[in-house]
């Protein structure tokens, strides 16, 4: 990886926009501004870099292609003339830099070229088409999808902040070279910190943590994931770095004697057993221990883990071998073994995890692999280009092209860039939990995912229509969070829908997105329905039916309108954007009306009561089948009914154009929710009674109140959910007749 690039510091610039490197403005002619004192490298300098650079590309990539990676690099030279870093660094070292960087893991020309042209776009005003016309279209999309959006007038820097990730992560999903640019970019910027202000390097260090590290981690490059949080680690919390930094060396002078004596007996061990092997020691990370710290709740020196060894050995066989070596030297502790060989990582990555009692009762932690695990743990999606003939790097370019899909999926069902941002963030949780479907399928789901996101997972269809689950053989709730090794069956139902309560605890991104698609999806269904209804009534009130409008009148309505189709124009009226009688005066025009035409009765809508978002009972005045009711279309709401004397409406009268004739279907099969007021006599098991009788009469009690206590009287208020008017006066006659029931009315207003 690129070292940091040290100089001294440069006079402090306003904030740059998101992500962007650490650069001092140029004059407003060019957006820079040149440095008034000498830099810390000459271009000269920086150029013999890039000499060095090119002797290490020859070794593995053939002459043409470092010509092409040499022109590349002249030509970001000539783009960033006069910028510079910061640091004081000429600004073409930056793009070097982040190119040394790809070259580690042997990426090829294009990639390379992309990294040394990362910036040119967005800060040199070179085109798109420009770099594609020289450096072939491939080469301009990678950096495209590294630069930045133009900032749109009147957008936040959150919104701004979260377009960028959406357009970054989309392209990363068209091709994975883009992240391995981006990630080696933020690498480097954060390595250079130090020449920025202290709340631009606050906030560069947070997003990495929040972002940028996890797609490190998700992508299976545990050495970048590794230096990304200690660096971020270092410059959000410096202080908190430099106490556990030095509470980490006092401890590995403490403990080395009982690192020596685990060492000694592994190396003497192994041969005897017939197992050739790499023995290294490992030393948790700062940040590792800090945030175990943080989420188990323990002070330093309750972390007892922070030492440990990883075992490279030749084949999986020996794998399991080393692993019986070693738990017959040191007892393991129980519950902290973990087969990743067998399950691995969502990420690609397979190892063996045993946790040893040591020496002194130290616990250690165990870590075997072979070399091409080891070298999949270590670059992830990367091996791909670093290890061509390894197998494992292909398997992991088959698991993180699934990822991506995914991407792409949660993309669909996202609305804005900031809901799907969130929906990334979720899958970029750290924690997994391996589950088996009845046919013994692995799905590995984030830690707390529950039942739903598991039927997600399976399907969306099966998700969709899920009604309950089995998991190891017993009926449970679907909010029941699962565990490693659970078997999930999941009952499904025709009818079913998602359930908007979900959303309060699924933890999968897929799961979350799907569900919220579904029912914005419904909403413009629904609304739609009840916007044909809406307008089949005005019409029938000029005397048309909707039937007779003919595919040249809509046509025309849409081009006076500007929708794109006619389930546009009725979603918009069935959601108070226009309103129906203004409709059907644009559709009729130039028409004749028949006299004669019946179509002008039964002009009310009819309400059942089931049509979900699309019609909505007033909560103010919760009206029930056999209320006088009347309608209005709220913008945004669709149409609001309420009672006829409901308090809400009686400042609207005057507003006419969006009242609506609504009526009761003859015959409600739903259950509607009503309100009571009681007022009781203060005795010993009233509630009981009270209860009792409303059960009696075959209704369900939703929400109970005791809501005042006067001494000798109680009031009691109930939510129920009746048939009807005639249902709810059955009830409340009924309580009546209770001895210690003072007084009994609807309760109107919640």
């Amino acid at each position: 990886m690129p070292h940091a690039l040290t100089s001294p510091p440069a006079p402090a610039v306003p904030p740059a926009p998101f992500d962007a490197p650490a650069v001092t403005p140029l004059p407003p002619a060019t957006d820079k501004t040149r440095l008034a004192h000498p830099p810390a490298k000459t271009i000269e300098e920086v150029s013999a870099e890039f000499e060095r650079f090119k002797a290490h590309l020859a070794s593995y990539l053939k002459p043409e292609e470092v010509d092409k990676i040499a022109d590349a690099f002249v030509f970001s030279r000539a783009a960033h003339e006069g910028q510079f870093r910061s640091s004081g660094d000429p600004y073409i070292s930056h793009p070097l830099a982040v190119a040394e960087s790809l070259a580690e893991w042997h990426m090829d020309a294009q990639a390379l070229c992309a990294a040394l042209l990362h910036d040119v776009m967005e800060d040199t005003g070179v085109s798109k088409e420009e770099l594609a016309q020289r450096f072939g279209q491939v080469t301009a999309d990678l950096v495209d999808g590294v630069s930045k959006l133009e900032k749109v007038e009147n957008q936040s820097w959150q919104e701004a902040q979260a377009e960028n990730f959406r357009k970054m992560l989309l392209a990363m999903a068209r091709d994975v070279r883009v992240i391995l640019i981006k990630l080696s970019d933020r690498l480097h910027n954060l390595n250079t910190l130090d020449a920025v202000r202290p709340d631009k390097r606050r906030r560069v260090a947070k997003e990495t943590l929040e972002i940028y590290a996890p797609i490190a981690n998700r992508l299976g490059l545990n050495q970048l994931y590794r230096e990304l949080q200690e660096i971020s680690f270092r410059n959000l919390y410096p202080a908190r770095y430099r106490v556990l930094s030095k509470a980490v060396k006092a401890a590995r002078g403490n403990r080395r004697e009982v690192v020596g004596k685990i060492l000694d007996a592994i190396k003497d061990n192994l041969p005897i057993n017939g197992i050739q092997a790499e023995v290294m020691g490992r030393e948790k990370h700062v940040y590792g221990i800090y945030r175990k710290m943080r989420e188990k709740h323990l002070s330093f020196s309750q972390v007892l883990d922070i030492y440990g060894f990883r075992i490279i050995v030749e084949d999986v066989g020996r794998c399991y071998l080393t692993l019986g070596v070693l738990h017959g030297l040191f007892k393991p502790v129980p519950g902290k073994f973990k087969d990743y060989i067998a399950i691995p990582k969502a990420n690609g990555y397979q190892s063996l995890h045993t946790t040893l009692i040591g020496p002194y009762g130290t616990p250690v932690e165990m870590q075997i692999r072979t070399r091409q695990m080891h070298h999949v743990a270590e670059a992830g999606v990367a091996s791909h280009w670093l290890y061509k003939d390894d197998s494992g790097a292909s398997e992991i370019q088959q698991k993180t092209h699934k990822w991506l899909q995914s991407l792409l999926e949660i993309q669909s069902s996202s609305v804005d860039s900031a809901e799907f941002l969130e929906h990334v963030k979720v899958d970029l949780f750290p924690g997994e939990v391996y589950c088996f479907t009845p046919q013994g399928k692995i799905l590995v789901l984030p830690r707390g995912a529950t039942a739903v996101d598991f039927a997600y997972a399976v399907h969306t269809d099966i998700g969709h229509r899920c009604v309950a689950c089995r998991i190891n053989t017993e009926l449970m709730p679907l909010r029941t969070e699962l565990q490693d090794g659970d078997r999930v069956e999941i009952i499904t139902a025709v009818n079913a829908n998602p359930n908007p309560a979900w959303l309060s605890y699924v933890k999968s991104g897929r799961a979350r997105s799907k569900i919220r698609h579904f029912l914005k999806t419904q909403h413009t269904e629904e609304s739609a329905a009840l916007g044909e209804r809406m307008v089949t009534q005005a019409l029938r009130s000029v005397g048309y039916a909707l039937a007779k409008i003919t595919t040249n009148q809509w046509e025309r309505l849409l081009r006076l309108t500007g929708a794109k189709s006619k389930k546009e124009v009725l979603t918009d009226v069935g959601l108070g954007k226009q309103l129906p009688a203004i409709i059907a005066k644009q559709l009729t025009e130039g028409m004749e009306v028949d006299e004669d035409s019946d179509e002008r009765s039964g002009s009310a809508i009819v309400i059942r009561g089931n049509e979900g978002s699309a019609v909505l009972l007033a909560r103010c005045c919760r009206p029930i089948p056999g209320d006088p009711i009347v309608g209005i279309l709220r913008k945004g709401q669709g149409l609001v009914v309420h009672t006829h004397d409901c308090k809400t409406i009686a400042k609207l009268r005057g507003e006419r154009d969006g009242w609506v004739d609504v009526e009761w279907q003859p015959e409600a099969e739903h259950l509607f929710e009503v309100g009571i007021r009681i007022i009781a006599e203060n005795r010993r098991g009233v509630l009981a009674r009270v209860a009792a009788e409303i059960s009696g009469n075959n209704a369900d009690i939703m929400n109970v109140n005791l809501d005042d206590d006067r001494g000798l009287y109680s009031i009691l208020q109930f939510s129920l959910q009746v048939t009807d008017r005639q249902h709810l006066a059955r009830i409340m006659r009924s309580l009546r007749r209770l001895p210690e029931v003072v007084r009994i009315q609807r309760a109107r207003e919640q």
